[in-house]
């Protein structure tokens, strides 16, 4: 576990969020060496937390410990008024807060943006909905699977005669935190010329819509509503799962040059002259008719040979891997995708490493994913110097 700071040490991160979307984003912050204070219901925490199992053998859930890397947990009952002003007196000491509550329900506390502003100026306030802060479903709970079928993601994947799919991961929740995530930085980078804080309205459904991007283009410029074609791409042909003779593998050709190499490479010389399959429009129309000789073709050879052929020619091919399968690879091997940290119950914990590669400052895995409250004595003696017998008083209240 890695001891390097971060590009954004010293910045505090007041963290009100639950399940996924918002997690993900406070954890991106603090992958990059924000301080996270996650605060969380007394004796319930995060509902993840019961999200099993898979659970530890000191009871953590695999669904919690994904999306909270580098947070420390303070618990804290945001229904009494200790507990309000507790969390008031840590907004005045931080830089940004993240909330995935129900639009509406701050401001019912009294935590509004523009409460908040005349006690910290200069706070970044994030809000991450279902269907953001304006509209008329802007009161409505927002779960991921809800919004993969709202916002039309579902309608383009899957089988092309089968019913629509979700994503096999929570991808607009997901992405939600990740473009929630990138606004946070470029309000913090405002904020160093302006001194002003920021108000930013983070919704799935938008940020799902965000991800339609050529399936979008490709119906507004024609017209067609998009439809499902399994793992076949809709603009490029072949880019799509093979059937070798012992299994499937990926393979695409994204362009004619490469077409026009792998065509020679598997001495099929003629389908480059073929009007049929010579450019990518002659082969999207004659998908069909293409994919049936391809398929003849890979069918009398392994699926290795043919990605074995595929890199001695530069062409992008790859196995469909199980998740085992994933962290035995030598590439994510190599790039380092599972790491480890020290938890303070169970001991060496595998996880994910960041994506977020920077080598002149390095993303660190400092923290393991927090217990329920783990962090509460520390957090308010570090900021608002409470002893031991106050924080225990405020226990013994219901505050904490």
């Amino acid at each position: 576990m890695s001891t390097e700071e971060g590009l954004l040490k010293g910045v505090r991160v007041i963290d009100l969020t639950r399940i996924l979307a918002g997690p993900y984003c406070t954890m991106m912050l603090g992958d990059l060496g924000a301080d996270i204070i996650k605060i969380e219901a007394p004796g319930h925490g995060d509902d993840t937390r019961h999200w099993g199992p898979p659970f530890t053998e000191s009871g953590e859930a695999a669904y919690f410990l994904c999306v909270n890397r580098n947070k420390r947990s303070l618990t804290l009952n945001l229904k009494s008024e200790g507990g309000l002003e507790i969390l008031k007196d840590l907004i005045r000491q931080g830089d940004v807060l993240v909330e995935n509550f129900k639009a509406g329900t701050l401001s019912r506390w009294g935590l509004d943006y523009e409460t908040l502003q005349k006690i910290s100026p200069g706070l970044i306030y994030c809000t991450v909905t279902g269907y953001g802060y304006t509209g008329p479903y802007s009161a409505r709970p927002g779960y991921d699977f809800i919004v993969q079928a709202m916002g039309g993601f579902m309608s383009i994947t899957g089988p092309e005669e089968g019913d629509p799919h979700r994503a096999g991961v929570a991808i607009a929740d997901i992405s939600a935190g990740m473009f929630a995530a990138s606004a946070v930085l470029a309000a913090l980078y405002a904020r160093e010329r302006t001194g002003e804080g920021q108000r930013i309205d983070m919704a799935l459904l938008d940020s799902q819509i965000a991800l339609l991007t050529y399936a979008a283009s490709n119906y507004f410029v024609s017209g067609e509503i998009p439809a499902r074609h399994g793992n076949a791409h809709p603009n490029i042909v072949p880019y799509q799962s093979f059937k070798a003779r012992d299994q499937q593998f990926a393979f695409a050709a994204g362009n004619d040059s490469q077409w026009e190499k792998f065509c020679h490479a598997v001495e099929r010389s003629q389908w480059v002259q073929d009007k049929r399959f010579s450019t990518n429009a002659a082969r999207i129309q004659n998908r069909d008719l293409l994919v049936t000789k391809l398929n003849e073709l890979f069918g009398t050879r392994n699926a290795a040979d043919w990605m074995a052929l595929c890199e001695q020619i530069g062409l992008p091919s790859g196995p469909i891997n199980t998740i085992d399968n994933v962290f035995e690879n030598v590439q994510v091997q190599a790039r380092k995708m599972r790491v480890t940290a020290q938890h303070s119950k169970d001991g060496v914990m595998p996880l994910l490493n960041s994506p977020l590669c920077i080598p002149t400052a390095p993303v660190s895995i400092r923290r393991a994913p927090p217990t329920l409250g783990g962090h509460t004595e520390e957090i308010l003696d570090e900021l608002l110097g409470l002893d031991k017998a106050r924080v225990s008083a405020l226990r013994q209240q219901g505050v904490l």
